[in-house]
């Protein structure tokens, strides 16, 4: 607790005039508030003992002591000041901070609110009133604020009605207005920063990206541009390129909190895991009321095996936010925990309620559902699953008949005389080993049993290959993979060399191999053979009802739009099963598939045939993988973090009495399973060659 200064100090008196000698003072006390906020306090006494009634050595007192930790102390100082100095934005803006330190939350609302009634064009304050509203649950209150500041801070009146279609949802009206916007302001940052973060909010990562590097030729010096560019990066996978731009963004802004919870998530995601913990223990000892830090700590602390840890600072962020959703998701996943008879009365509470947000419900949802299958309850635990899974599927735009449509034109596109003649194109590099599947298949622990080989490096969830077509459908203007007809062999190989060159700023180890584990690459098959032929291609497949339902049980915090519904589900897995069966056909021993069930129940005759398959040597750490402390960023990291068991291989038995909707579309894919059923195009694949 702070020293008291006298009564008279805080009392009415009139202020004294300002002499020259205490400006000088009073600016050199303010000069020190950010870096010594102890010496601005005693500088603040010094000058309030020779003139007691000066407001701005009583502000700077109170600023000082609420940066040294003494809430109660600057809130006793600030408090009756704003009484004497009613119209001051500024005061009235410490005061709110003051106040919400002190875990006065409706009263630092009112403050920061008053604060931008007296201004409404105070950006930073109207950011205040959104990280308030949102700690107390007030998500429309909280986003409505944000919106103003982004309103406020665009400044002019076509790029603010911008800003309130984005704030809106109105993703094509704000875009049309910018482009407008930009045919007659071309070099307009503030523009084309605002397209770059409707692209990254339409998780169109390359036209982000391309977006905010106009901005930054443009400006070099526009941090939030750089700020947006490396939340693009980190979105797209590129953890390497995310934390040099995050770098350049907290030199020039070190105290901002969200890019250094940013870079808190860059670090943990790249997998340095030690220096991702030692910036979230600074960031949650900096901002202990900040509730993005607490769950990026929560993730470090899960990654690195602090298991009792991990669940109290996922405590801390609900003590926080009692009502966020994805803190209790998060939790309940962790190995071994289980919420109390009374935690589970309060989230049931929660969602009985009528306050929550879509995201909170679902999250919420999906804790209870893992909550009672913890607890045996399958009956309950399905449908909380069910209703989890469908709030999401209604916020999706999804659309099944799509796949099969791609799956039909690969079959017809993809022949075999196409590869006869385009043999030889292409990168000769055999870096590559992809690891394609439906999700939940098994790609996580195959993946880690091959970072367990000193010959390989992983590299996780990569990405590059959807780029990579996303830039020539863009480049062209025609779709894949009617687009890979126009290119020559030249632009085949220049292609698998930019891939390479992509994903090396990735590799740390030195190793002559490495994995790209983004199980959505079974699209990218033929792709893969023209621009990297003697890439590896590994099919990790799982039985169609546990791979199915385990994807339905899971809360993926982004992507995977298939999983949100049983019969989306069933349709996904019997298109995934139909193109690998034409690639089986028509690239015969090229696809090396591994099948769930035989892992789990002879790991090491299945982990030689992998080896085998690779040209690589056998090496017995590769049934140790669990030993492998390297971070998997996948729902199933803490399964690899064990030796195999077999304990969940039929765990959707629990839930078949309500899985008839998922067998209906799987048909005779279920049916089949192993083989494939001949109705699908092709019969069994024929055995597995080692192809150069």
């Amino acid at each position: 607790m702070s020293q008291s200064i006298p009564n008279r100090q805080v009392s009415d008196t009139k202020p004294a005039e300002i002499t020259g000698e205490l400006a000088r003072a009073l600016v050199e006390a303010k000069r020190l508030l950010d870096s010594d906020p102890g010496l601005t306090a005693a500088r603040a006494r010094e000058i309030l003992s020779e003139n007691p009634g000066s407001p701005e050595a009583r502000f700077l007192l109170g600023a000082a002591l609420r940066r040294q930790g003494d809430a109660p102390g600057a809130c006793a100082i600030l408090e009756p000041l704003v009484r004497l100095q009613p119209r001051s934005r500024l005061l009235y803006f410490e005061l709110g901070r003051a106040l919400a330190d002190d875990g006065q939350h409706d009263a630092a609302i009112a403050a920061y609110s008053r604060a931008v009634e007296l201004d409404p064009r105070f950006a930073e304050g109207w950011r205040a009133v959104g990280e308030l509203k949102f700690q107390v649950g007030d998500r429309a209150g909280s986003e409505a604020a944000f919106a103003q500041a982004a309103i406020v801070s665009a400044g002019d009146p076509v790029l603010g009605k911008a800003v309130a279609a984005l704030r809106d949802g109105r993703l094509d009206e704000a875009e049309d207005t910018l482009v407008g916007f930009l045919e007659t302001n071309p070099d307009d940052v503030r523009a084309i920063k605002l397209l770059g973060e409707i692209a990254l909010k339409g998780e169109r990562h390359d036209d982000a990206e391309t977006l905010f590097e106009r901005c930054l030729e443009l400006a070099p010096d526009f941090v939030e541009a750089r700020g947006s560019y490396a939340a693009a990066l980190l979105a797209a996978n590129r953890y390497d390129n995310a934390i040099a731009e995050l770098e350049k963004v907290l030199a020039r802004a070190p105290d901002n909190v969200d890019y250094r919870v940013l870079m808190g998530s860059a670090l943990l995601s790249s997998g340095e895991l030690e220096r991702s913990l030692a910036w979230h223990e600074r960031l949650v000892s900096d901002h202990p009321r900040q509730l993005a830090a607490w769950m990026g700590y929560a993730h470090t602390l899960d990654a690195t095996g602090r298991t009792a840890d991990c669940v109290t600072a996922y405590r801390s962020a609900i003590a926080l936010c009692p009502w966020f959703g994805p803190a209790y998701a998060s939790v309940a996943n962790v190995k071994n925990f289980r919420f109390s008879d009374d935690e589970i009365a309060g989230m049931e509470a929660l969602l009985a309620g009528s306050g929550l947000g879509e995201e909170d419900r679902t999250a919420l949802h999906f804790a209870l559902g893992k909550t009672y299958e913890d607890r045996c309850a399958f009956p309950l635990s399905f449908e909380h699953y069910a209703r989890g899974n469908a709030l999401r599927r209604a916020q999706v735009d999804y659309h099944p008949e799509v796949m099969a449509e791609f799956v039909s034109i690969s079959k017809d596109f993809f022949t075999p005389t196409f590869f006869r003649e385009h043999a030889g194109s292409g990168c000769n590099r055999p870096d590559p080993i992809f690891i394609v599947g439906m999700p939940r298949s098994g790609s996580t622990l195959v993946e880690q049993i091959l970072a367990s080989h000193p010959a390989v490096e992983a590299l996780g969830e990569l990405g590059e290959l959807p780029r990579l077509m996303r830039q020539l459908h863009y480049d062209y203007n025609v779709e894949y993979p009617e687009v890979l007809a126009l290119l020559e062999p030249d632009d085949l190989k220049a292609l698998g060399e930019r891939y390479l060159e992509v994903t090396q700023t990735s590799r740390k180890l030195g190793r002559p191999f490495f994995t790209d584990k983004a199980p959505s690459n079974f699209n990218d098959i033929g792709l893969i053979q023209l621009i990297l032929p003697r890439a590896r291609i590994i099919d990790t497949r799982r039985h169609p009802l546990g791979c199915c339902y385990s994807n339905f049980r899971q809360h993926f915090a982004r992507g995977q739009v298939f999983s949100y519904s049983l019969t989306d589900l069933g349709r996904c897995y019997r298109e995934y099963v139909r193109l690998m069966a034409h690639f089986d056909s028509v690239l015969p021993g090229k696809i090396h598939r591994i099948f769930y069930e035989d892992l789990i129940a002879d790991p090491e005759q299945e982990v030689r045939r992998l080896l085998d398959y690779l040209a690589l040597p056998f090496d017995p750490q590769c049934l140790r993988f669990h030993e492998n402390r390297r971070y998997a960023r996948t729902a199933s990291a803490q399964q690899v973090r064990v030796p195999i068991f077999a304990g969940g291989l039929d765990h959707w038995q629990n839930y078949e009495p309500w899985l008839d909707p998922l067998k209906q579309e799987l048909g005779a894919v279920l049916d089949a399973y192993p083989n494939v059923p001949p109705q699908l195009g092709c019969g069994d694949p024929p055995p597995p060659k080692i192809a150069e």
